[in-house]
């Protein structure tokens, strides 16, 4: 009798290619997929034959990845968000800014390139993603809790812990990202989109109010 050990997805291999690898770039196919039907048809109003149709799957792969188009959606989302938060981390340690004034600069523009210079990946972010149903609410309220906490880590990273912004973090976070949804959902359906430079300076405007502008970081 034979030993059966189990193989896992990271040591299998399927065409010279591990098995989670495959994966892996099967899921983001349906993720861009989702991210072109989505914006086209509406999320309400599409099907996951159409978002298979679009990444050239099949729907028995698409459920190998999700459960729903629901679940799709909120991976769609989280890649935006991560998209964009991973921006501004490299732009900034890229950049390297020397005052607070550069930090809102280099930041703002790097949000605004990922998520605003794609109007289907705001129009996911602050229009198709909101009220589809309470867990979705609920995954949306916490992804912004996690931008109040990375708001607060980039400012105290640049100026130290000592420092608190007007209000406190919780007030100040809250102040810069709604108002940065309200202006870049603003943007996203807009007939005639003003330039992304533009977008950048009121953001970067409004924060470097609430954390000066003058401060060197260090």
């Amino acid at each position: 009798m034979y030993d059966v050990q189990e193989v896992s997805d990271e040591t299998r291999n399927y065409g010279g290619r591990p098995v989670s690898a495959r994966r892996a770039e099967r899921r983001l196919q349906f993720i861009w997929a989702a991210l072109e039907v989505f914006s086209d048809k509406g999320y309400a109003s599409s099907s996951v034959a159409d978002i298979c149709t679009a990444a050239s799957l099949a729907r028995r792969q698409f459920y190998d990845e999700f459960d729903s188009r629901e679940d799709l959606l909120i991976a769609l989302y989280d890649q935006i968000q991560s998209d964009a938060r991973d921006a501004m981390l490299t732009a900034i340690a890229d950049r390297k800014p020397v005052t607070l004034a550069d930090l809102a600069e280099t930041a703002m523009t790097a949000f605004v390139e990922s998520i605003g210079s794609d109007p289907r990946r705001a129009q996911i972010s602050y229009v198709d993603i909101v009220g589809v149903s309470p867990r979705v609410e609920a995954h949306r309220v916490e992804r912004r809790t996690e931008w109040a906490a990375f708001f607060k880590s980039t400012v105290q990273n640049a100026v130290g812990e000592d420092f608190v912004p007007p209000g406190g973090y919780d007030m100040a976070s809250t102040a810069f990202i709604g108002a940065l949804i309200a202006l870049v959902h603003q943007w996203s359906t807009a007939t005639t989109r003003p330039p992304v430079d533009s977008l950048v300076k009121v953001m970067s405007t409004i924060l470097s109010a609430l954390i000066g502008t003058d401060t060197s970081i260090g």
